[in-house]
């Protein structure tokens, strides 16, 4: 089992940064393609950014592109989404999630997931 714990989410006026973190523990952390996904209230969960298990492919969604890069501590079991030129529309509950298979993880069908994160992002 893995367990994945967000953190780093809050309150941020539109423009702003926040980085947002996902640690890891249980199962062997560097093996694993991680992450994340945000549901704004009344939304679907939509997918965000990933990154293969070496941190050398990565995945964005067109609405983060440039804005969000993702990147991986694997010393530190740690996931890190980097949220630059925050728009209202950020806001959203951020999940982390986990899986062997990178391609699972972009699909959203992750067989880990956090509790989530909120990120607040005023106008």
């Amino acid at each position: 089992q893995v367990q994945l714990v967000e953190s780093g989410g809050g309150l941020v006026q539109a423009g702003g940064s926040l980085r947002l973190s996902c640690a890891a523990s249980g199962r062997t952390y560097s093996s694993l393609s991680m992450g994340w996904f945000r549901q704004a209230p009344g939304k679907e969960r939509e997918f965000v950014a990933a990154i293969s298990w070496s941190g050398g492919t990565t995945y964005y969604a067109d609405s983060v592109k440039g804005r969000f890069p993702i990147s991986r501590d694997n010393a530190k079991n740690t996931v890190y989404l980097q949220m630059n030129s925050l728009k209202p529309e950020d806001t959203a509950v951020y999940y982390c999630a986990a899986d062997a298979l990178l391609s699972r993880v972009r699909q959203g069908k992750g067989d880990y997931w956090g509790q989530g994160t909120q990120v607040t992002v005023s106008s």
